[in-house]
């Protein structure tokens, strides 16, 4: 019998972006992308309805990447949340760490490399470290 597919959620307020990440997820057996938002208030409302186990959230979206993170953190069961950022900043980093983010990434470098990687883990439920 197969495990059920690892679900996952996109939040990028660039389609461009989002359809980047759709292409890369979608080549990882066992990942389904489950939905997509574009802004803080729809990335909390479609978290809230569709429960993913990975969200792959941008800090700067419309509403803030950082309020839907402190509120989907607050849900009973909140996902995996991958902050996928071009503002790696140090002081950035350490406040979404801080505000219960799982895993902080670079979108502008090396480290999106990283990301296909963390899914196919999360996939097998293997631990992910920081």
């Amino acid at each position: 019998m197969d495990s059920q597919p690892l679900k996952v959620f996109i939040a990028d307020d660039s389609a461009v972006m989002r359809e980047r990440l759709v292409t890369l997820i979608g080549e990882i057996e066992n990942a389904k992308i489950v939905g997509q938002a574009a802004d803080a208030q729809q990335t909390i409302k479609e978290v809230r309805r569709t429960k993913p186990d990975v969200l792959i959230l941008d800090v700067r979206m419309p509403g803030s990447g950082l309020t839907a993170l402190e509120a989907i953190k607050k849900f009973p069961k909140p996902p995996f949340v991958i902050v996928l950022t071009a503002f790696p900043y140090p002081q950035v980093r350490q406040r979404c760490l801080d505000m219960g983010a799982d895993l902080f990434l670079d979108k502008t470098s090396a480290e999106i490399d990283q990301l296909a990687e963390v899914i196919k883990r999360k996939c097998k439920n293997d631990e992910v470290k920081k």
